[in-house]
Parts: structure tokens; C-alpha cells; sequence
């Protein structure tokens, strides 16, 4: 990459997020030669971050996640903790009513 240095130049900023270059902050956008000494630098849109397939349920043993389409996803914990269960019909029973109290709140929020 060659580094080329431009004195006593115009610039001109169109800026979204300050009026002013802030010192040490990188900025995304185009920069653009309208003369021999005048410059243009126009700040692009950041793209919003959305989070995929948000957590729309987080319990001890399940979450249950929504995807794109609108649908939802039940996924299982690990099972980090097996000393501790008693039994497998103990964490076949924390499964189902958490199931269940997940998929009743969905429901009543939807108004299904």
C-alpha cells in the first residue's frame, strides 16, 4: 500500500454520528476528489447489528429461540450438572414443565 500525504487541502465531511472528525475514531465511508484540492468524505450507514434468532424463553434446562420465518426452536441445555440430578425421570420432568410454561407464555403473547 503506498501512503501519499495531501497539503493544504479542502475536506469537506458529511458526517451521521458528530458534527466533527472525533481524534482516533475510524469512521466507514467514501472519500471522494471533487478538484485538484477539495475532498469530499461522506460517512456510510452502519448496518444494524440484529441479533439472529433471539432467546425468546432461557431456562434451567431449555431455551427456546425464534428464527427468521417467525417460528421457534426448543433447544436443550448442556448438562453440566449430572451429579446433582437424581434421576433421569427428575430431568425428564424439569424439561417437560419448562416446555410447558415456555410454549403457554408464547402462546398467551401471540394471543393464540
Amino acid at each position: 500500500m503506498k501512503s501519499n500525504v495531501n497539503l493544504c487541502v479542502t475536506l469537506k465531511t458529511h458526517l451521521f454520528s458528530s458534527v466533527l472528525l472525533t481524534l482516533n475514531r475510524p469512521y466507514t465511508g467514501v472519500l471522494r476528489r471533487n478538484g485538484l484540492d477539495h475532498f469530499d468524505f461522506v460517512e456510510t450507514l452502519r448496518i444494524c447489528s440484529c441479533k439472529r434468532n433471539p432467546h425468546v424463553f432461557s431456562g434451567h434446562y431449555i431455551t427456546i429461540t425464534r428464527r427468521d420465518d417467525g417460528s421457534y426452536r426448543p433447544n436443550l441445555r448442556a448438562m453440566k450438572d449430572c451429579h446433582s440430578l437424581n434421576s433421569a425421570e427428575e430431568y425428564a420432568t424439569g424439561v417437560y414443565k419448562e416446555l410447558i410454561k415456555a410454549l403457554s407464555g408464547l402462546v398467551e403473547k401471540n394471543g393464540n
